[in-house]
């Protein structure tokens, strides 16, 4: 089978997908709207070629109309497509690459929302609804990497919408013994995130401030992981807070060392104010950590409230902070929810069924 993909080639959503795929022996194809030779991603495997169509205007992910320069590149994915001879054209996002998905009217064609493609996108301006809704109307499938982006979806489409959860790979994400930041008896509140404004960090600081304060003799230590506009406010914030002597900031981290910080936590965090679907807290689930998010997109469909870890409301830093408490002075109740996360990820976010779900798909509509 030959798939070209219509996707961010730097994505790691893209990357895994692809390199995933052609392990199973589909020869992929991605067309990309940028690409950088030298920080290639796929140098390792020939299953895989990579095509990008550039101007000084294109940009990933485009929402703006006035910028649609990228819709040059569709004579340049016409020429691929004759060369590559694709059994399934695949976008992943609906506004830009599905527009030029749309567009080059290959059948079958599949697309997978990502997020802001459907929760933001439309909502720009009218033009843009009836984009979303045009780019909808030309997939064969439309796929969701969660439930509450589908019910998302089908305001801009009556086709049906298939889940297909962007899964983990559990021999990487598992229980490990690592070589931490911290000491044995510290207690790590923290989270995996990009710094960004809807991603809620601030709350979490907040959050952990109140914690500190409630329990001055425990070990506290908070964990931020990852990089984003937002540091220097936040790290700012812990200073102010009185708890920059108990916080790390680690900066970006490579995606391989995910495992070994996630496995530092005592309780992983996520109160975003918008989030798709998840992936961080079911990396986190699936090392065994129980988790606290906010009550927002896709986080509740990824976290069992009171079984796997606590949903809170979105912006709530004493909420949090309650339901952190909770896990960190119960050993026993913190121990068996981390348990609990790990086999609702082995259930319903393994990785390889996930990959075997989107070939049975593939199959399925090229049989039609």
């Amino acid at each position: 089978m030959r798939v070209l993909l219509l996707s961010d080639a730097y994505s790691i959503h893209t990357i895994k997908w692809a390199k995933s795929l052609s392990e199973r022996n589909i020869a992929i194809c991605i067309f990309s709207l940028s690409i950088n030779e030298n920080d290639y991603p796929y140098e390792d495997n020939c299953n895989i070629s990579v095509f990008s169509y550039e101007d000084n205007n294109t940009k990933s992910r485009e929402s703006n109309f006035s910028k649609l320069s990228y819709l040059k590149s569709l004579s340049y994915l016409k020429k691929v497509v004759e060369d590559f001879k694709p059994d399934i054209v695949h976008a992943h996002y609906a506004s830009s690459y599905g527009m030029l998905g749309a567009l080059l009217d290959f059948h079958p064609y599949i697309i997978s929302v990502w997020g802001s493609d459907v929760f933001d996108f439309p909502n720009i301006t009218f033009l843009h609804n009836l984009a979303l809704k045009y780019n909808l109307s030309k997939a064969d499938k439309i796929l969701s990497t969660s439930n509450v982006m589908a019910i998302e979806t089908k305001k801009y489409t009556n086709k049906d919408v298939v889940v297909t959860p962007f899964g983990i790979d559990l021999e990487k994400f598992k229980p490990l013994e690592v070589d931490s930041l911290f000491s044995e008896d510290d207690i790590v509140i923290g989270t995996i995130k990009t710094l960004e404004e809807k991603y809620g960090i601030e709350y979490l600081i907040r959050a952990f401030a109140i914690v500190k304060r409630r329990h001055r003799e425990l070990p506290l230590k908070l964990l931020i992981v990852g990089d984003g506009s937002l540091r220097n406010k936040l790290e700012e914030l812990t200073i102010n807070l009185g708890i920059a002597e108990d916080a790390i900031f680690t900066g970006k981290i490579k995606h391989d060392l995910v495992p070994k910080y996630a496995n530092m936590l005592s309780v992983s965090v996520s109160v975003s104010n918008s989030e798709s679907f998840g992936v961080a807290i079911i990396e986190a689930s699936a090392c065994g950590i129980p988790v606290v998010v906010s009550n927002v997109g896709g986080l509740p469909e990824v976290v069992e409230d009171t079984v796997t870890g606590y949903v809170v409301p979105v912006r709530n830093p004493e909420e949090t902070a309650d339901a952190i408490e909770k896990l960190i002075l119960d050993d026993e109740l913190k121990a068996r929810m981390g348990k609990a996360g790990r086999e609702r990820v082995k259930q319903l976010y393994d990785w390889n069924k996930n990959v075997d779900q989107m070939i049975s798909i593939y199959k399925e509509i090229v049989r039609k």
